[in-house]
């Protein structure tokens, strides 16, 4: 009877030390799915700020292209 009741505590030792490392685990996998969560905002911000960014591009590069053809329309008119 003895021998039962001692395997019986080992076991149910055995068994929460393997929960408490468990739930150890669990609290380290939820930071590190906070902190993914966290790069993920930021990377879908950091995508949008490069469209608006590339749209900057594209409207300066047509003022230039329009400012290049005024000042060779400027210098047709001068005769150079």
């Amino acid at each position: 009877m003895w021998v039962w009741i001692a395997v019986l505590a080992i076991a149910l030792i055995v068994l929460v030390v393997a929960a408490v490392r468990l739930l150890g685990r669990l609290s380290e996998l939820r930071r590190a799915a906070g902190k993914l969560q966290r790069r993920q905002e930021e990377a879908m911000r950091l995508r949008a700020d490069a469209a608006k960014l590339e749209q900057t591009l594209r409207a300066v590069q047509q003022r230039a292209g329009k400012a290049q053809e005024q000042a060779e329309q400027i210098r047709a008119g001068l005769g150079r």
